[in-house]
């Protein structure tokens, strides 16, 4: 019998706890601002994010294509300028997804919904239709916000998901 007990055996293989759960991706293309953009917008990110990893069905896929979803919507309903395209950028990054909608309407900004939904009927911005989308954005993300664009016209409303690593 020793008296030293074995040394356990390490995998020359990284821990996955310190892996990140994504590498870096990045996705990025302009859409008509149109409805039929918009629906592309948010397909188009929905098999990009099952091609990294985030498979269909899944409570990150689902949150992050309504996402998609709501801001290219707004994009096309607030954010529309006749002739101009709105952009639709998608990175994954450790263990964070980012989801960017930039139009080339600058002098409307979006506004913090509050914190209760509004009324049966009413909505948010007061035209009677809708109001809820950013309400959806601020409840399926961790964080969310906007930025004037620097290189021309208009504003990008990003919203960040985090992934908890596996």
């Amino acid at each position: 019998m020793t008296s030293n007990p074995p040394l356990p055996v390490r995998s020359l293989q990284p821990s996955r706890a310190a892996q990140p759960r994504f590498p870096w991706h990045h996705f990025e293309m302009r859409f008509s601002s149109t409805p039929r953009g918009a629906r592309l917008a948010r397909r188009l990110a929905g098999e990009r994010l099952d091609a990294w990893g985030v498979p269909y069905g899944s409570a990150t896929h689902d949150a992050v294509t309504l996402v998609v979803a709501e801001l290219s919507a707004n994009a096309v309903r607030h954010g529309h300028v006749p002739g101009r395209d709105f952009r639709l950028r998608l990175s994954a990054e450790g263990t964070a997804l980012r989801v960017e909608v930039t139009d080339t309407r600058g002098e409307r900004l979006p506004v913090r919904p509050a914190a209760e939904p509004p009324d049966a009927g009413g909505d948010v911005d007061g035209d009677g239709d809708g109001g809820r989308g950013l309400l959806l954005v601020a409840a399926l993300t961790d964080r969310w916000g906007w930025f004037p664009c620097t290189d021309g016209p208009g504003k990008t409303v990003w919203a960040v998901v985090e992934v908890p690593s596996v």
